[in-house]
């Protein structure tokens, strides 16, 4: 089922790039937030911080730091009054598009899997 795949390649460059993305991605909001993006485009913080119920802020900026360090968002400082700080998905960022609706795919039929049981 699929095993021969995994083991016919390279198998220490495949095990540090899977346990890098887990890095990138870990956590309970960091693929909220980015859904959040994706469906939405730009947002501001707190738009951010209502999108992603249960979070709080500080929980918030923490999360957009490392997804900016990790170059999946920009953060914009806007010149308003008082400031606004908006964020966006970087082209690096949609390169998880695939991931997440897979992810998306797999809960829904694992939900159904565990409601028929």
């Amino acid at each position: 089922m699929g095993k021969s795949n995994f083991k016919s390649e390279p198998g220490i460059e495949r095990q540090l790039a899977l346990q890098d993305a887990l890095d990138i991605l870990r956590g309970k909001w960091k693929i909220l937030i980015l859904r959040s993006l994706y469906l939405y485009g730009t947002m501001r913080f707190k738009d951010l911080l209502e999108a992603s119920k249960n979070i709080t802020p500080k929980v918030l900026s923490n999360e957009l730091q490392q997804l900016e360090l990790n170059l999946l968002i920009t953060r914009t400082v806007n010149n308003t009054k008082p400031i606004t700080v908006s964020y966006e998905l970087t082209n690096h960022a949609i390169e998880t598009l695939p991931v997440i609706k897979a992810l998306i795919e797999f809960g829904l039929k694992h939900r159904k899997k565990i409601k028929d049981n």
